[in-house]
């Protein structure tokens, strides 16, 4: 039968008892570690009570290894390496030094307060691995409350069962047209310039939010709009508008994106609205320092204004 395996062994008698095996006496081990020669010796022999062998042999000038005891102190190293290695690594995550992120989002990342806040995230936690995903934020809401994602960066400011909301910013609104369109010329637009235009809009990512938020604006002019939706990605949605088929809501931090044959004219007025949700009992320490980043750019953004 078997020896059962030890059960009472601390921490503290394995470091004595490396201790011991590097200074060769019971009594230098407890000078280098500031305890007393009888808490070494009461370790050891504790220790080698518990495994059932001698680890030393003991004689007047101090101690010396036993065949089981080189090999038990090969491990008992390791073992102690092993349990540092694993106490820093839990500190440096719990000071989201290290970690990891899956953040939702609304769409791409080309600039702005995302692009910036994402850039100084990662100046400040290079340790830290992100993931982003782009889906309806209805998606993002579940995943949140399921704990697949940590957080989401959305449209409007719509408060979602479960998910604490942070208002953040709000951008400009353009509309991507064809560079020959009758409105290009205009330095501005009003929603009522673009009652007759049909609207790209894409079947993923944020394209849910986007016609929603469409059909309420046209809904308060009583006039229900013209809506294509797209099975296409952003980019390629534009080049739909520069082959006349139709016009493209985007931010103002969307319009970098250069196609010949596209401008941007801003809407007068009228700016959307930007929020971060996340769940409250998520414990992830790297999703801490991101919401206040998040929080302390939102602000320095205000007061910049």
């Amino acid at each position: 039968m078997a020896a059962p395996l030890p059960t009472s062994i601390e921490l503290r008698h394995l470091r004595y008892f490396v201790a011991a095996a590097e200074h060769g006496s019971f009594r230098k081990a407890g000078v280098a570690l500031e305890v007393k020669e009888s808490s070494i010796s009461r370790s050891v022999r504790d220790l080698e009570d518990e495994i059932g062998v001698s680890l030393f042999i003991r004689h007047s000038s101090g101690v010396n290894l036993t065949l089981a005891g080189q090999r038990y102190l090969s491990r008992t190293r390791q073992a102690l390496e092993q349990i540092r290695e694993a106490g820093e690594e839990a500190a440096a995550f719990g000071r989201a030094e290290e970690g990891h992120l899956r953040i939702g989002l609304f769409s791409k990342l080309a600039s702005g307060f995302l692009a910036d806040l994402f850039h100084r995230y990662d100046q400040r936690y290079s340790g830290v691995h992100i993931d982003f995903v782009e889906a309806p934020v209805e998606s993002h809401a579940a995943a949140i409350r399921r704990f697949d994602l940590d957080a989401a960066f959305i449209l409007g400011l719509q408060g979602w069962a479960d998910c604490d909301a942070v208002p953040l910013w709000t951008e400009p609104l353009f509309f991507a047209l064809p560079r020959l369109h009758r409105l290009a010329q205009r330095a501005a637009l009003s929603w009522h310039d673009l009652v007759d235009e049909t609207f790209l809009v894409r079947n993923q990512g944020s394209g849910n939010e986007v016609r929603g938020f469409l059909e309420r604006k046209f809904r308060e002019l009583d006039i229900s709009p013209r809506i294509s939706t797209q099975q296409l990605a952003r980019y390629s949605l534009l080049g739909l508008v520069a082959t006349g088929r139709g016009i493209v809501p985007v931010l103002q931090s969307e319009t970098v994106i250069s196609l010949p044959e596209v401008v941007y004219r801003p809407l007068a007025g009228e700016e959307v609205p930007f929020s971060v949700i996340y769940s409250p009992k998520n414990d992830n320490p790297a999703v801490r320092t991101l919401l206040s980043l998040t929080r302390t750019m939102a602000r320095e953004r205000v007061a910049t204004r």
